[in-house]
C-alpha cells in the first residue's frame, strides 16, 4: 500500500502554533500513523490504556462513558481537531472512555511514546503538547460549567449557536446523551425552540 499523503493542514496546524525547520517536519510526520475508522468502530474501548493522541482529517469521533448501563456522550470531535483520553495519555493507565467514530473517519495517530521521545529530541514540541493541555483543559471546564448552570434547554441552544455541525452529523438520540437528557425530552426542546 502507497504511503499515504500527510495532511496540509495538519502541518500548516503545527506551523501556525511552532517554528519548525524541514528536519522538525521531517520528523513529525514520520512519526504520525493514519487509521482509517469504518462508522461505530472503536478507536479506544474502556479498560484499554490511551497510547496516542489523535487528529481528525476527516470524520467524527464522540467519547462516551457507560453508566449504568446507558450510555453517557462526553463530547464530539471533528476535522482539525485533537482528541485523546487525557488521563489515560499522561499516565498510560486504563481509561474509563470509549472513544467511536460516528461515520467514516481517518484519523492520525501520534504515539504517547513518540510524543514523549520528541520532547526530550527537539524542544520546541514541548509547546505543542502545553498547548493541548490547555485545550483540553478549557473545554473540560466549559463542559462542566455547562452542565452545572445550564438547563438542558440552555445547553441545546449554546450547542446550535457554537456547534452547529454536531447537529447536522449527530444523531438526535447521541445528541440527547450528551445533554443528559432522555430522547423524548430532546424532542420538547427543539419543538419549543
Amino acid at each position: 500500500m502507497p504511503a499515504s499523503p500527510f495532511p496540509a493542514a495538519l502541518t500548516a496546524q503545527f506551523t501556525a502554533l511552532l517554528r519548525l525547520t524541514d528536519a522538525d517536519l521531517t520528523t513529525l510526520h514520520a512519526l504520525l500513523q493514519p487509521r482509517q475508522l469504518a462508522k461505530k468502530e472503536l478507536l479506544l474501548r474502556e479498560g484499554e490504556v490511551c497510547r496516542a493522541a489523535a487528529y481528525i482529517e476527516t470524520g467524527v469521533l464522540r467519547y462516551f462513558y457507560h453508566v449504568q448501563g446507558e450510555e453517557r456522550t462526553g463530547q464530539f470531535f471533528f476535522e482539525n481537531e485533537w482528541y485523546a483520553d487525557y488521563d489515560s495519555f499522561l499516565d498510560q493507565r486504563p481509561s474509563a472512555q470509549n472513544i467511536q467514530a460516528l461515520e467514516p473517519t481517518r484519523v492520525w495517530l501520534f504515539p504517547h511514546d513518540a510524543l514523549y521521545r520528541l520532547y526530550d529530541e527537539r524542544p520546541v514540541f514541548e509547546r505543542f503538547g502545553r498547548l493541548m493541555a490547555e485545550q483540553a483543559y478549557r473545554g473540560s471546564k466549559a463542559r462542566g460549567a455547562a452542565l452545572l448552570n445550564q438547563t438542558p434547554a440552555e445547553r441545546y441552544a449554546q450547542l446550535v449557536r457554537d456547534r452547529p455541525q454536531v447537529v447536522q452529523r449527530v444523531s438526535q438520540r447521541l445528541i440527547a446523551t450528551y445533554l443528559g437528557v432522555k430522547p423524548e425530552s430532546l424532542s420538547r426542546i427543539r419543538a419549543r425552540g
